[in-house]
């Protein structure tokens, strides 16, 4: 399994599982991807959440994806910068997966929007992807 085929695994099963370092302990949540290709791994929060202010202390990032359908499993190792773009956190919230971005954009101050809605990119990942007849095969890591 190549780039491309990772790519397409995640854009078509979106909900993952992230994990962060949280003062030396492992952290996991569930998420909801914005999208995968040739522009990064893009995925969001707030910055009221727990989640930003571990980015912050540590940008060291696994995300877990599992397609249900062919059961290939993915894990993506990265470090997370943040994107710091308003035109296209606009984008994000006009999206129509993202009704709930939209709402909040639209519910109070614009510029207190941006600032506290925290869009990131996977620097440098990682992947390996598994099914479970190759479940005891050494896992091969390649660059997405």
């Amino acid at each position: 399994m190549g780039p491309d085929a990772v790519y397409e695994l995640m854009n078509k099963n979106p909900a993952f599982a992230l994990a962060t370092v949280d003062q030396g302990a492992p952290r996991v949540r569930g998420m909801l991807l914005y999208s995968a290709g040739a522009e990064g791994i893009i995925f969001h929060s707030g910055a009221f959440k727990d989640l930003h202010k571990q980015l912050l202390a540590d940008p060291r990032v696994e995300l877990y994806f599992f397609d249900p359908k062919t059961f290939v499993e993915v894990r993506v190792n990265a470090t997370v910068e943040i994107v710091d773009d308003n035109a296209f956190k606009t984008e994000i919230a006009n999206h129509p997966s993202r009704a709930f971005v939209k709402k909040w954009m639209e519910s109070g101050n614009l510029e207190e929007f941006f600032k506290m809605f925290m869009v990131y990119r996977l620097k440098n990942p990682k992947a390996c992807a598994w099914t479970m007849e190759t479940n005891f095969a050494p896992k091969v890591w390649f660059d997405l």
